[in-house]
């Protein structure tokens, strides 16, 4: 990270649905994060998952964001606008062997996975695949199959910004991931960097459910030649039953927030309290935290959404 310059962070929505309450947390640290130093925040729309994505979530993202009071510098960058670049990041990759044609399903990867796996990280790719090398895409013919990145076996340790020194071995984690589809598009974790690399980002907060993620992306920085970020991951806002939030906890979509007529600075005085900012939950606006900002006071535990909070701030929770 370049001390000499102002910190570079970034908010990156993805329209595959419904922004909530537990990501506007999440963009409120990230945002004050650079802002509170002086830095630069690029926006970033996050919608290479075409199956996925919902029509007007984009633009329903940005009014989301611009509700709470977070601005940025740059952007919308909308990442379908940029597959040249992930193509020529991909080709790198290539050139150095780092990667191979997959023809395995997902169904194909369960099947042969022995080992049990948590739902989220989901199973150890078992390297039926990795024997082959670039050249055998051209005898595949019409077959699909996605671009591999081959894990080695090794620790990662980066330090995490809110965590402290974290290690972690990336073939524990899934092992060799794909970085571009069968589709024919980028996967998340190569489109991510070249990103995050080519617009000079120095910060990266994020949820910490992410944490998988981040040795992988660090494999494919030190690939491609890039310098990466600080990361931090923050924990997650759940519902009382301790996971994420989803339509079980209540209606907790932004929008809906809005269209219920409560005050983004409600909100905004829920999170900051829930972040350890404020004594008790008021009214307080975005730009009012910038010097109450400190992230070792967020708490390491997950933030849990109750009713009785959201009834606090004027919503009832049903939609």
């Amino acid at each position: 990270m370049n001390t000499h310059q102002p910190p570079r962070g970034r908010l990156a929505p993805s329209p595959t649905g419904a922004q909530h309450v537990g990501n506007a947390r999440t963009y409120l640290i990230a945002w004050l994060s650079a802002r509170s130093t002086g830095g630069r925040v690029l926006l970033r729309m996050e919608d290479i998952d075409s199956p996925r994505i919902k029509p007007g979530a984009a633009e329903q993202a940005l009014d989301d964001l611009r509700w709470l009071g977070l601005d940025w510098d740059e952007g919308p960058v909308v990442q379908t606008h940029r597959l040249a670049l992930y193509e020529q990041a991909l080709a790198t990759l290539q050139r150095q062997e780092l990667v191979y044609p997959c023809t395995c399903t997902r169904t194909d990867v369960e099947r042969a996975a022995s080992a049990p796996h948590p739902e989220h990280e989901g199973p150890v790719y078992p390297g039926t695949c990795a024997h082959r090398r670039v050249a055998d895409a051209a005898a595949l013919g019409d077959q699909p199959f996605a671009w591999r990145f081959r894990v080695p076996d090794e620790l990662i340790t980066f330090d995490d910004a809110f965590r402290g020194p974290t290690t972690l071995n990336p073939c524990d984690l899934g092992g060799d991931f794909v970085v571009w589809k069968s589709a024919g598009t980028p996967a998340y974790q190569l489109a991510v960097v070249v990103d995050d690399a080519l617009h000079e980002i120095t910060e990266v907060i994020r949820g910490d459910d992410l944490i998988p993620s981040t040795p992988r992306q660090l494999l494919l920085y030190r690939a491609l030649g890039y310098a990466p970020p600080t990361f931090a991951h923050v924990p997650l806002v759940v519902g009382p039953d301790g996971r994420r939030l989803a339509k079980r906890h209540g209606d907790t979509r932004l929008a809906s927030l809005r269209a219920a007529g409560v005050k983004p600075e409600m909100l905004v005085g829920l999170l900051a309290w829930s972040c350890g900012w404020l004594e008790r939950i008021e009214t307080i606006a975005a730009r009012e935290l910038l010097s109450r900002f400190r992230l070792n006071a967020i708490p390491t535990e997950p933030f849990v959404l109750t009713p009785e909070l959201l009834q606090t701030i004027g919503h009832d929770g049903t939609g």
